[in-house]
């Protein structure tokens, strides 16, 4: 069995004004850190219903990187709560509390309390695009099929 070979890190600053501990990786081949509720009084949040849970977390990303909000696995499938704009953007020059849009598409109430797991945050490299326009593009296998294009099985 080889040696386990850990990726590099990034330092990011950030400001807690929560009383949770910072997100951190739970194991060394987690991707996403989790993101918990830093609200005082607890939300019900009604089967359809949409909010805003503040994370009390202020982060500074360094140039060139972006964080995404990304849904809890556990959350969708035990309650239908989820992320409603997955995965949400965190620029880098965005300073503000990290918030997160969350939606109730189960059947019952749900309830989110100071301090519960709500999101995962994961923190990516991006590249800035320079648009280069053509009259027509290279032709490919695919083409301009989408949407189920290739097929059920």
């Amino acid at each position: 069995m080889g040696t386990v070979k850990f990726m590099e890190s990034i330092k990011v600053k950030v400001v807690n004004r929560s009383t949770n501990e910072l997100p951190e990786y739970k194991t060394p081949g987690s991707a996403g850190m989790d993101l918990r509720c830093a609200e005082e009084t607890p939300i019900i949040l009604h089967p359809g219903e949409r909010t805003t849970v503040g994370t009390g977390l202020h982060i500074q990303l360094p140039h060139g990187y972006k964080a995404d909000v990304r849904p809890r696995s556990g959350l969708a499938i035990k309650h239908g709560v989820t992320v409603l704009n997955t995965p949400g953007l965190v620029d880098e020059d965005y300073t503000g509390e990290v918030r997160v849009i969350l939606i109730n598409l189960g059947q019952e109430d749900f309830e989110i309390n100071h301090g519960d797991r709500i999101a995962q945050l994961v923190v990516t490299r991006y590249e800035k695009v320079e648009w280069v326009p053509v009259d027509s593009l290279e032709e490919t296998e695919r083409g301009d099929g989408g949407f189920g294009h290739s097929g059920v099985k």
